[in-house]
């Protein structure tokens, strides 16, 4: 079981993904943006295993969301989830090589099992 950070802003989408990873057991937190998530992070980030956000977020963007993340918590693994292509990352991304990239529609059964392998990495 790891403990997984949500950032999404689509209450419908977050919801699906937080009962899709609860019901694999493991513990989920989930906020509805980036600046929502960065508070819990930087109250309790490094209980975190991984940090799911979406790339496009009002406020503060999951790419922002996991430069910040990272510096909080070393260990802390990242999957992007995104509407758009995955080149929608480009040059933003430094420091993130091995971040995941799931692009929206996607099945729940395929969020866990990139979840789950990203975590066994």
């Amino acid at each position: 079981m790891a403990k997984i950070l949500i950032a999404e802003d689509d209450s419908s989408m977050r919801h699906f993904l937080a009962m899709a990873l609860e019901r694999a057991g493991h513990d989920v937190n989930s906020c509805e943006d980036g600046l929502s998530a960065l508070r819990v992070l930087e109250a309790e980030g490094q209980d975190f295993d991984l940090l799911l956000a979406d790339i496009v977020m009002p406020g503060m963007d999951g790419i922002e969301l996991s430069q910040k993340a990272s510096k909080i918590s070393d260990h802390l693994k990242i999957m992007f989830i995104t509407g758009f292509a995955g080149v929608a990352l480009g040059n933003r991304n430094p420091g993130h090589e091995k971040a995941r990239v799931l692009s929206k529609p996607f099945h729940l059964k395929e969020l866990v099992d990139q979840v789950e392998e990203l975590l066994a990495a």
